[in-house]
């Protein structure tokens, strides 16, 4: 379903992103980690088409994102790392708009809104404007107004930021849900712990290059750690943190 082939971005003589390769199928979570600056904001928007590689190719879907960005951005639900909502619309209203921007039929765009105001814990409010939202039942609008449209792919930019929980785990059983479902889901994140939980693979970024890619057993193996290393040694190892690593993993023995 998403397919990155050589993908290098470059800002005058800095490489963003890298010579980077990766294919995510339908019915997977897949995580992508990182330290901060690594590059894992400039591929997504270059996946969802907000930035345009300065060499490589982007499928989603078999559609490339350059050559035939709308049957591409078609598929995708998306949730930025600093998603906007319109303050003076409702819940319900919000996701009413964003259904009609993806011409989702009337009576369909009003089912869907109810089920995933219900699904996100939002029906009780769902007729109040979201200025008087807090910043996770935001969060959680941001996300519902994502899958309105029932897209095959879900790219989501550190989603966890600000949610509570509750709300964290709701998101969590969402996942694996709509991955059971058959959705792609691409999911950015800081948060190792809910990498670990819910991704089926994960590739790690490290200065504008994927350091590693495979499933948490394969990460171990890639970093030289046995089978009980926990995903945040594994990480600061392949991101060359090795003495915090070993710090880390003496303090769990």
């Amino acid at each position: 379903m998403i397919e990155l082939v050589r993908l290098h971005k470059r800002y005058g003589q800095t490489d963003a992103v890298a010579d980077l390769s990766l294919e995510v199928e339908a019915g997977e979570v897949f995580g992508f980690l990182g330290p901060n600056g690594a590059g894992k904001t400039t591929t997504i928007r270059m996946m969802m088409g907000l930035l345009q590689a300065t060499s490589g190719h982007i499928r989603l879907g078999g559609y490339d994102i350059e050559s035939n960005p709308g049957d591409a951005k078609q598929l995708c639900g998306f949730v930025p790392d600093r998603p906007h909502v319109y303050e003076k619309l409702s819940a319900r209203e919000f996701l009413e708009f964003v259904a009609g921007l993806y011409q989702v039929p009337r009576i369909e765009a009003g089912e869907r809104c109810d089920e995933l105001l219900a699904l996100f814990d939002l029906t009780e409010r769902a007729d109040e404007l979201m200025e008087s939202f807090s910043h996770g039942m935001k969060q959680r609008a941001v996300l519902a107004a994502a899958l309105v449209h029932a897209p095959k792919i879900l790219v989501l930019d550190e989603p966890m930021v600000g949610m509570d929980p509750r709300g964290a785990r709701l998101l969590k059983a969402t996942f694996r849900q709509l991955a059971s479902n058959g959705v792609c889901i691409f999911l950015s994140t800081h948060s190792l712990d809910v990498a670990e939980e819910t991704c089926d693979r994960i590739g790690v970024i490290h200065r504008g290059r994927l350091a590693a890619i495979g499933t948490l057993a394969e990460l171990r193996n890639a970093a030289g750690g046995d089978a009980t290393s926990s995903l945040e040694s594994v990480f600061l190892r392949l991101t060359g943190d090795s003495a915090v690593a070993c710090k880390g993993d003496e303090a769990s023995e």
